[in-house]
């Protein structure tokens, strides 16, 4: 019997046991981007729109990337090659402030889009599945397009300013934004959209990876089959919180900061050419 081997760093002396075919998805082309999107409007909700109104000055707090709409289409007379047209939808939080109160917190949408050309590769083949059906038969289900498929991993955006203006000079339509019913719902109020007057808009740094992968078929090394260590069975800890919370570490990291984060160098260059 081969040595008994564990997920991880394979050692030299491995034998394989047997080459395996695996259906995966296979990464045909990915680019990774950092944008910073300057000028972007602020789509506020009805009651931050009446506090704009009237504000002098307002002051960024948060930004939260909620959802980003893909599609893909061929391009013409490139084969192989695809355009990946992205929709970035940000809840952007800041405070407005009036003359003689306090700050008044004022959220909104906002919205980027985005063009990316990646290389796909071909596939004529048409692709039929079957999904088991509760109670029921097995029903196919219909064949899909032989598009790639398109996988964007992004993350929160860093909010950088916000500004106020009395007229619109964005990025974004100012008179019509079609808006998702789900993205709607996050604000709990009515965006207003097509509203005159005085705007807000802010300015988001974005980091993003962008990749095109199709279903395929790849021969790999198995070594054996990968049994779970771990045991299932409670031990009755679990129906005692103390005792399950007597096993958890105290976090001390949590309590200082930590000590493997230093000034990037090229920061620290930057702040001393302009320190006088």
């Amino acid at each position: 019997m081969p040595p008994k081997m564990t997920p991880g760093p394979v050692p030299e002396d491995a034998s394989i046991r047997e080459a395996v075919c695996v259906h995966t998805k296979k990464i045909f082309d990915s680019c990774r981007d950092k944008d910073c999107i300057d000028n972007l409007r602020l789509y506020p909700t009805a009651a931050s729109q009446a506090v704009i109104a009237s504000a002098v000055s307002v002051r960024p707090i948060s930004a939260q990337l909620l959802y980003v709409s893909v599609d893909v289409e061929e391009v013409a007379f490139n084969r192989g090659l695809y355009s990946i047209d992205l929709r970035y939808f940000y809840k952007v939080t800041g405070d407005a402030f009036t003359l003689g109160s306090k700050p008044v917190q004022i959220s909104g949408l906002c919205v980027f889009d985005k063009r990316v050309i990646l290389f796909g590769s071909e596939g004529n083949a048409k692709i039929f599945t079957s999904s088991t059906v509760l109670d029921g038969s097995d029903v196919q289900l219909p064949r899909s397009s032989n598009l790639p498929r398109a996988v964007v991993e992004a993350v929160d955006p860093v909010l950088l300013s916000m500004k106020l203006s009395e007229t619109c000079d964005c990025q974004t339509s100012c008179t019509y934004l079609e808006v998702p019913d789900a993205i709607q719902q996050v604000f709990g109020d009515h965006l207003a959209i097509d509203s005159g007057g005085r705007v807000v808009t802010v300015t988001l740094g974005q980091f993003t990876i962008v990749r095109l992968e199709r279903d395929t078929q790849l021969m790999i090394p198995a070594y054996d089959y990968c049994m779970p260590e771990k045991d299932c069975s409670a031990d009755g800890c679990c129906n005692d919180p103390c005792a399950l919370f007597s096993r958890i570490h105290f976090p001390v990291d949590e309590f200082f900061p930590p000590d493997t984060i230093t000034m990037p160098e090229d920061y620290r260059d930057a702040c001393s050419n302009t320190v006088h």
